[in-house]
């Protein structure tokens, strides 16, 4: 069973408790205006731009019906490149030729290089729960060695549909990006009906890690974000942590770059309301 993998991480210690292995599958389900990976989004089309623009000629265009023996239409020369994104740069359609197929006794062989110094792995993306099939042999191969899985997900793939994943998954970092059906929309061109049942779903399973926000207005309403996570699981508050994230432009792509992020003391106003709903641990970043 394969996924398409956009980057491995060997160590990291912003993606859940402790040290962990951060693995970023690629394709997402949405187009959040503020993403701040946005050559994570879409898989390659194969138009052959990253090819021309590339300095070390380290892309080549497959030739033979468009793809190369991983199912790609771009093969990568890792050898020869330096790493300088010029080819995420110049792909306008938010993606990267920078992906490898791997099946899950590769990813979980990469994973095992660092067995002595992490605590567990966390998948993002991308949205990583586009593959649950995949996740759920991952997890369960890791799990196995003693070490815990994570998800970080946008929410809007419904978790209750996949319970072989949720059995073998121990925590979810969720995000909720906007609770107004109309704000949501404008910032993702997508629901946020499923956010919000999955939301309640985790809540009840005990397996959110965290809920974040992004926080920046007027294109997220962040206070009705707060109340909204509040109302609809105040019995689970003490359980998981609320990240208030301060909104910095660096990748955005969108009209949102040249946005500035918002005051410390904006973010307290927004941690003091969070309070006084009844969260009890906030943590702003």
């Amino acid at each position: 069973m394969r996924a398409p993998v956009n980057k491995i991480i060997p160590l990291s210690v912003v993606d859940g408790p402790g040290n962990r292995t951060s693995v970023f599958l690629q394709k997402c389900n949405i187009a959040c205006a503020y993403c701040h990976n946005p050559e994570t989004q879409r898989m390659c089309t194969g138009c052959g731009i990253c090819v021309e623009k590339c300095p070390v000629q380290a892309l080549s265009l497959v030739q033979e019906k468009g793809r190369d023996l991983e199912g790609l239409p771009v093969i990568w020369d890792e050898k020869k490149c330096v790493q300088c994104d010029t080819c995420i740069r110049v792909c306008p359609y938010f993606s990267s030729p920078k992906i490898h197929l791997m099946e899950v006794e590769e990813v979980f062989s990469e994973i095992k290089k660092n067995l002595p110094f992490i605590r567990g792995i966390t998948v993002s993306g991308g949205e990583c729960t586009l593959y649950p099939e995949f996740l759920t042999e991952l997890f369960t191969q890791v799990r196995a060695e003693g070490l815990t899985c994570y998800i970080d997900s946008n929410g809007c793939v419904d978790f209750s549909r996949y319970p072989d994943l949720m059995d073998v998954c121990d925590k979810v970092m969720l995000d909720v990006k906007a609770w107004d059906e109309n704000v949501f929309y404008s910032l993702t061109r997508s629901s946020n009906e499923t956010v919000k049942k999955n939301l309640i779903y985790l809540a009840k399973r005990h397996q959110l890690e965290e809920v974040r926000i992004v926080c920046l207005e007027p294109e997220v309403d962040v206070e009705a974000v707060i109340r909204g996570i509040a109302g609809s699981v105040r019995e689970h508050l003490d359980d998981f942590t609320l990240k208030l994230i301060a909104f910095r432009s660096h990748g955005v792509r969108t009209a949102l770059k040249d946005k500035e992020m918002p005051s410390g003391e904006q973010m307290e106003k927004w941690r003091g309301i969070a309070v006084n709903c009844g969260f009890s641990n906030i943590r702003i970043v």
